[in-house]
């Protein structure tokens, strides 16, 4: 635990295992030369990283490394509501630190996560030259102004990306989003979209990329570097529409947790259920004397 505010997941290295018999050595070996190769890569480019189009290719780039397809990446729409607007409020689920390589890989966008991210390796310099906000979860005063800062950022027509949950779980049904980020995009009238991050080998679930607990990160990539067709699939869901709802951050939360997770019910929205309005009606007529009023 990081602080007051911080969550705890049930999730541990031991939840992380292959769906698939591993890759040979020498495979695995190759992979690591690729990995290193395109790590190389991406420290030269230093600053140059700050360019999308770069960033993009080479978060694409560390995926082909490691040998991870990524599925659905194409098919996102870019985030945003138009010149003009207010960004969209991009919310998914977290399970590894290969999330965000994904994630930066289909769309850069402006990043809010823990500030333990930036000191992961190859993954820390990414997210910092994505122009990544991170919070410091043990310093819960600080939380209302990440949340202005952030409906800042909404109601400039900048996207945001970040991952609710507040930690990693292994799968993409567990956990609970926090609902603090969804008052940001209620402030700035931004959309939410919901995107699910899943992982799978073969076509089957797999665990094996999951980053939980204590676990390291050279234990993690090794597992990653021996894993047999080792895919990511982005999902994205339907927008959900803040301006002009009468939904409150508990709401929103929960419906877009039900989006990502795949789990739960959520209540239909406030203004689908408020009761009509009714005129008001006069008094009664009164038939006796009027009551005494007393000093």
């Amino acid at each position: 635990m990081n602080g007051p505010w911080d969550v705890r997941s049930v999730c541990t290295p031991h939840c992380a295992g292959h769906a698939a018999p591993r890759v040979p050595a020498r495979e695995s070996a190759r992979r690591a030369a690729a990995f290193a190769t395109a790590v190389r890569r991406v420290l030269a480019d230093g600053d140059l990283l700050a360019d999308p189009v770069r960033l993009r290719a080479h978060a694409r780039a560390l995926l082909a490394a490691l040998g991870i397809e990524a599925e659905g990446v194409d098919k996102l729409a870019a985030a945003g509501t138009g010149a003009g607007g207010p960004g969209t409020l991009t919310v998914l689920n977290h399970i590894s630190w290969l999330d965000i390589v994904a994630l930066l890989a289909a769309e850069p966008t402006t990043l809010l996560a823990k500030r333990e991210v930036g000191r992961w390796p190859v993954v820390g310099g990414l997210a910092r030259r994505a122009g990544t906000h991170f919070i410091d979860r043990t310093s819960p005063r600080r939380l209302p102004h990440t949340v202005r800062e952030l409906s800042d950022l909404l109601a400039a027509g900048r996207s945001v990306a970040v991952f609710p949950q507040a930690t990693t779980w292994c799968t993409a049904d567990q956990g609970a989003f926090r609902r603090a980020t969804f008052q940001a995009a209620l402030d700035a009238g931004a959309p939410v979209r919901p995107l699910t991050v899943s992982y799978t080998q073969q076509g089957r679930p797999s665990t094996v990329a999951a980053f939980c607990g204590d676990d390291t990160f050279a234990a993690s990539l090794r597992r990653v570097l021996t894993a047999r067709a080792l895919a990511v699939r982005l999902t994205a869901h339907p927008a959900l529409p803040t301006a002009g709802t009468a939904l409150d951050r508990r709401e929103l939360a929960a419906r877009a947790e039900h989006a990502v997770l795949g789990r739960g019910t959520v209540r239909p929205a406030a203004a689908a259920i408020r009761p009509p309005r009714l005129a008001p009606q006069a008094p009664p007529p009164t038939t006796g004397p009027p009551l005494r009023q007393h000093a």
